[in-house]
């Protein structure tokens, strides 16, 4: 029992607590709670204080800093329903020509710009998966070239704004939202051109990766309409989320708001906007909405625990004690976040490290908006690893049958290696993540 009153006893009970039932397949949030309320009986006065960790954990879910999730959600899920996602990649179609490789590049593209619209990892690979790979298996792409580029460009989303998960992680970290959100544009524009210059190696290496197909000649003006009437008025979604915020004229909520809202304009211009797709689109926003704040309820009184217990100030103070540069701190605490993601999805991975990860980047003297780039990117690269990288099972159910884990995997492989030399440069440049968000107007 001694062991239990030490503070790496009882960090290791609690957050083992959280392992243990999910991997008696509670679901993540009834884990957590669960956990919490065995450890308050235990070290918080047992019944006694229940009262104030059901009003701390209400306050929790309360805030109007929240509201962005749920709007970014409906306006991905707008996008996908109307079918303006089909109407951006059928105009990129026409852009490429007779390019090498050309629908591993319009994969590329076409998934950073619904990165920028969607918010959702999932509904980025599913959607690109549904559309991209029937096509690139009935060309003779091999998996490497036609899934590859897929569950790269997949994750952009949790990096590129709008991204819920990044809104999830500030709320959690108790951040600046805004400044996470646009923190993300540039990281997240090098990465689409990192995956752009591999599929150019690839090609060159290997020609029969994405063997040349005829491809009718489309005119200049053509291509230049599709361009005009279905990717051009899209930067307008793109400017209400990401130009408003920088501009200072909306915060991150209102900014949400008018995204969803001119998704909405935009369907209605294209005439696909429809009381049906209304009704899909609520209903998917609002089961992942109740998801979210369920998930934040239940991390907020585990964060308590770990600070009242004096777990989280124990874990800082032996961190600060060990003869370690700043930089190998960041890169364990990066790599333990790797190791998680085999076995966890990204946000239990959240809710057990950021009570942690977060007072100790701070101790350490890490710019903490900095700090939450690097984490979205570990949490970016950890959907892609095997044997429980969610991103893998996404696209393994729309890939050809008999495709296996292993093959989705190697696929992802190098793409992977392109979020590590993003994580190079933002610990080399950290200007990379931080300019946009200096230029924000207060």
């Amino acid at each position: 029992m001694a062991l239990l009153s030490e503070w790496y006893g009882i960090a290791g009970f609690l957050v083992g607590m959280v392992i243990v039932f999910m991997l008696l397949g509670i679901p993540v949030a009834f884990a957590f709670l669960t956990a919490n309320i065995i450890g308050a009986m235990i070290y918080m006065g047992g019944l006694d204080a229940m009262p104030q960790i059901v009003v701390n954990a209400v306050e929790s879910v309360t805030i109007f800093a929240l509201i962005p999730v749920p709007l970014f959600i409906i306006m991905g899920e707008l996008f996908f329903h109307t079918g303006l996602a089909i109407r951006v990649f059928d105009a990129l179609d026409l852009c490429f020509g007779r390019l090498p490789g050309r629908l591993s590049y319009i994969t590329v593209v076409g998934g950073t710009i619904f990165a920028t619209l969607s918010g959702s990892t999932m509904a980025n690979t599913a959607m690109m998966g549904s559309m991209m790979v029937p096509e690139m298996t009935s060309r003779g792409y091999k998996k490497h070239m036609s899934m590859g580029p897929i569950l790269g460009t997949g994750g952009l989303a949790m990096i590129i704004p709008p991204s819920a998960l990044a809104v999830l992680l500030a709320s959690l970290a108790e951040i600046d939202i805004g400044k996470l959100l646009i923190a993300g544009v540039l990281p997240g524009l090098v990465l689409a051109v990192l995956y752009s210059i591999l599929i150019y190696a690839q090609v060159k290496i290997d020609k029969d990766a994405a063997p040349e197909y005829v491809v009718e000649s489309t005119s200049f003006g053509r291509i230049l309409l599709a361009l005009v009437v279905n990717v051009l008025p899209m930067g307008f979604v793109v400017f209400c989320v990401i130009g408003l915020i920088i501009l200072g004229v909306a915060t991150p909520t209102e900014s949400a708001g008018f995204g969803a809202l001119g998704v909405l304009i935009l369907a209605a211009l294209y005439r696909v906007l429809s009381w049906n797709v209304v009704v899909k689109s609520v209903a998917g926003s609002v089961r992942v909405t109740a998801m979210v704040l369920l998930i934040i309820l239940a991390s907020s009184t585990f964060s308590q625990l770990l600070a009242f217990t004096g777990a989280s100030a124990g874990l800082i103070e032996w961190a600060t004690k060990v003869d370690l540069a700043p930089i190998v701190m960041l890169l364990i605490m990066f790599g333990v976040l790797l190791i998680l993601g085999m076995f966890m999805d990204q946000v239990s991975m959240m809710l057990l490290t950021v009570p942690i990860f977060f007072p100790l980047a701070q101790t350490l003297q890490f710019d903490l908006i900095w700090f939450g780039l690097v984490m979205l990117l570990a949490l970016e690269i950890s959907l892609t690893t095997p044997p429980f990288g969610l991103l893998l099972f996404v696209m393994i159910g729309v890939a050809p049958q008999g495709t296996t884990l292993w093959q989705v995997a190697m696929a992802a492989a190098p793409y992977i290696g392109c979020a590590l030399i993003v994580l190079v440069l933002l610990i080399l440049f950290p200007g990379l993540a931080l300019y946009l968000p200096g230029l924000m107007v207060s």
